[in-house]
């Protein structure tokens, strides 16, 4: 056989190893933490209405010059139902504001879920369209993000918190930015 049908049957079994390298590398990465564009720039700049007042906004630019940690959830969402006990802790030790966002979800359902389970956050904004999701690059619930002082997003957390993830990455994280000038 000469080299030119040499490499015109190597070439397709080439490309299929590289291929199935780039596959079973995929197996061993963790589907929490994909890497989000919006790591290291301002967060979204919003004004939504507040889930138990909606006739009164709430803007990102009340949590100015904090540390603080923005969670999207919804009462329809059951992983959001599992990581709420650790936020409810979280909230009762006052280490952090945490600023809920309703994610999709009717405002009545969301009350009766607060008031059944407790209700960790400083506020909750209302996104019954998705919209504020779209800005903060979600597509799922729950997600949770660390923004820093200056309204940087330092950090992004897809599913449900762990007690694992809050004690090693999300607090320290925030202990850390809550250090910084």
């Amino acid at each position: 056989m000469n080299a030119r049908k040499l490499a015109l049957y190597l070439l397709p079994l080439a490309a299929f190893v590289v291929l199935a390298a780039f596959l079973l590398r995929g197996l061993w990465l963790n589907p929490r933490e994909v890497p989000s564009p919006l790591i290291g720039k301002p967060a979204p700049v919003f004004e939504r209405p507040k889930l138990h007042t909606p006739e009164v906004a709430f803007a990102s630019k009340d949590m100015a010059g904090q540390v603080w940690i923005f969670n999207v959830w919804a009462s329809w969402c059951t992983p959001c139902r599992q990581e709420h006990p650790l936020w409810n802790e979280v909230a009762a030790k006052k280490l952090v504001p945490i600023v809920g966002m309703n994610y999709k979800d009717q405002p009545e359902a969301a009350k009766r879920w607060l008031a059944e389970l407790g209700d960790p956050y400083l506020v909750n904004v209302v996104d019954r369209d998705g919209r504020l999701g779209i800005d903060f690059g979600v597509y799922g619930v729950p997600e949770t993000f660390v923004i820093d002082k200056q309204g940087v997003i330092r950090h992004k957390h897809i599913g449900p918190i762990t007690a694992e993830a809050l004690q090693k990455k999300i607090l320290p994280l925030v202990r850390e930015l809550q250090q910084k000038s």
